[in-house]
């Protein structure tokens, strides 16, 4: 077996290849067969294994995408996509020699994080990912959808227009794909774990809704000077569910003003969130409680650190302190202990002598990276090694972040 690289010309061959693999076909056919999807894959990132006379039986890909850290820290990553075997060749080391030769490719670009989102949970965390953001569906019968009058001294009962709040619009898909570019790029950047969506992305239609042009009422807010500062991209289907394929805000003014909205759309029995993040605070809004069915509570984006001192003082930081990481990167063979010093929101992060704090996994450390996991849930699960009482409640402080992570882009 054989991997190697892929280039332009490979395209019809990976593509067929990764079907076969998942036992699907394209599903939108467009030009040479395939659809829009390929349009902003890049095959000088992708992988192809090969048997020794040739035949393709494995592929993996990745996108160049920006990912937000804590501390709203823009950096570099590698969003791993398309990873496929065929069913014939199986449990045989093709996807672990795959992943290696990725890892391995990744490093040498100078790439310190990867994500990916995983198909099966049970294959990543062996090759180092860990999962870091969460996300769910919040389901809520039209007749239990009032929102309560706010409680906090103070707060005023901001209807959803304005002058206060702003104006709520509805607009085709069709019709503010720039506009919704442009709020989302503004979003995801003060947003800890949401991606970059590039504008090639958008301008092909690459994606799942709203980035599609699939048909969609678009519910756009714009604040009292008309600058739009946040979208819900909407459809009402069958049994008069209206579904949110997903709600993108400046702030929870904003977020509030659109929930409002799509609760008060007439001719509907339920709505439908899509992409809520843990502890959002919409459930606690209505008046009953119990309104807010949640659903589909799972892991979103895995993390992957590919250089732990790179990555751990690439991150903002909002606690001063100091802990000493024993980290083991079983399938990379590798092994280290870093002594990690955070002063005035940054970090130093050097290997090494003294006893460690904690001893963990790099795909646990993934999983804490961003600030959606506590360091003490993995202590408690038997997962990370606390060295002595009182590490993993420092790790925890250390770790926040400013505000849940949260990733809405599929790939």
């Amino acid at each position: 077996m054989e991997i190697r690289s892929t280039t332009d010309e490979d395209l019809d061959v990976f593509v067929d290849t990764l079907h076969a693999a998942f036992g699907r076909f394209p599903e939108t056919p467009g030009e040479g067969g395939r659809g829009v999807w390929w349009s902003v894959f890049e095959m000088d990132r992708g992988l192809l294994a090969v048997t020794a006379d040739g035949r393709p039986i494995g592929t993996a890909g990745a996108y160049t995408f920006e990912l937000t850290l804590p501390g709203e820290v823009i950096a570099p990553t590698a969003g791993v996509t398309a990873v496929g075997v065929l069913p014939s060749h199986r449990r045989r080391g093709v996807l672990t020699a795959m992943m290696r030769r990725q890892l391995t490719e990744l490093r040498d670009r100078g790439e310190f994080l990867s994500v990916l989102l995983a198909s099966e949970a049970l294959i990543y965390r062996r090759f180092g990912y860990g999962p870091a953001t969460y996300t769910a569906r919040l389901t809520v019968p039209r007749h239990q959808a009032s929102l309560a009058r706010p409680r906090a001294r103070g707060t005023a009962d901001t209807p959803a227009s304005g002058p206060e709040a702003g104006t709520v619009e509805v607009l085709r898909r069709a019709e503010c794909g720039a506009i919704l570019e442009e709020v989302y790029d503004r979003y995801r950047r003060s947003q800890p774990g949401a991606l970059s969506r590039p504008h090639r992305w958008w301008a092909s239609g690459a994606g799942q809704p709203p980035i599609a042009p699939a048909p969609r009422y678009v519910a756009v807010h714009r604040d009292a000077d008309g600058v739009p500062d946040g979208y819900a991209s909407y459809s009402i289907g069958e049994s008069e569910t209206l579904t949110v394929d997903e709600t993108v805000a400046a702030d929870d003014r904003v977020h509030t003003a659109l929930a409002r909205f799509l609760l008060e759309h007439d001719l509907v029995t339920k709505v439908v969130f899509k992409h809520v993040p843990t502890g959002h605070p919409l459930r606690w809004q209505f008046e009953d409680f119990r309104a807010g069915e949640v659903s589909g509570d799972t892991d979103w984006l895995w993390v992957r650190l590919l250089d732990v001192p790179r990555a751990l003082t690439a991150r903002g930081w909002f606690t001063d302190g100091e802990l000493v990481l024993d980290v083991d990167d079983p399938f990379l063979g590798e092994h280290g202990r870093y002594l990690l010093t955070v002063r005035d929101g940054k970090a130093e992060c050097v290997p090494t002598d003294r006893e460690p704090d904690l001893s963990l996994d790099v795909s646990d450390l993934g999983s804490v990276y961003l600030g959606g996991t506590t360091l003490s849930t993995l202590v408690r699960a038997g997962h990370i090694r606390a060295h002595h009482p009182g590490a993993a409640a420092l790790a925890d402080t250390l770790f926040r972040a400013e505000r849940p992570p949260h990733c809405l882009h599929w790939f």
